[in-house]
């Protein structure tokens, strides 16, 4: 029997390398973005220099990368991840984000991470959906990278739903939510979410892990509201 070879995610045709997930002319067609800030990540005038708002109050990390804004397809394949189970999508989705952090570090404008963390789940929310979609992504990312993943973080405290509060809500639920389960002292540490709004949730454990030591924090996600 002769398997079935592995379709583009977008128009769906045969790919020659099937953990690419896209096909050559769709990844060239994706949605373009307007010039980021390099430590907030919104638009800003400069993709090396740091906007008037972080050089006013820089958020704790000090590098932020993302695949794109919150809209389709991008938006579409990050709802499928969490809530359809359709975890396929996961190394597509990592090789993007991978993609996207390469075109930073050519720039200088980031080191190489020895450890990737993902931005935990509360444990009752993560056992309804059955993962963590962001674990999904730090696997083989770590693995192209040559470096450690780890759920280093818990979150032992739920707290409302992100999406539902108001920025200065956010930043309150999230107060002492988080706890480091393990050493990061001198470690270049890449935190991974897969949408990030105002960014409460990766400035408080950011906050976190240099208190403990980490050399530096960067935030990798997949999708930024822009």
């Amino acid at each position: 029997m002769l398997a079935m070879p592995a379709l583009c995610w977008l128009c769906r045709m045969p790919l020659r390398i099937a953990r690419h997930g896209l096909c050559s002319l769709c990844l060239r067609g994706l949605p373009s973005l307007p010039l980021l800030c390099p430590r907030c990540g919104l638009p800003a005038g400069s993709v090396t220099r740091p906007c008037g708002r972080c050089q006013q109050k820089p958020p704790a990390w000090q590098a932020l990368v993302c695949v794109n804004d919150y809209r389709p397809p991008f938006s579409q394949w990050v709802n499928q991840l969490k809530f359809s189970h359709i975890t396929a999508l996961r190394v597509m989705l990592a090789r993007l984000l991978l993609l996207s952090w390469q075109t930073v570090y050519r720039r200088g404008g980031v080191p190489r991470p020895d450890l990737l963390l993902p931005v935990p789940l509360h444990h009752r929310r993560r056992w309804r959906r059955g993962y963590n979609q962001t674990g999904l992504l730090a696997a083989p990312l770590a693995h192209w990278l040559g470096c450690e993943w780890r759920e280093g973080i818990s979150r032992p405290r739920r707290g409302a739903v992100q999406h539902q509060l108001s920025a200065r809500q956010r930043r309150t639920n999230l107060r002492g939510a988080f706890r480091l389960e393990m050493a990061v002292q001198g470690r270049h540490i890449a935190l991974l979410d897969d949408v990030i709004t105002t960014g409460s949730t990766l400035e408080e454990i950011s906050r976190l892990l240099l208190a403990q030591g980490a050399a530096s924090v960067q935030v990798w996600c997949l999708c930024r509201t822009l």
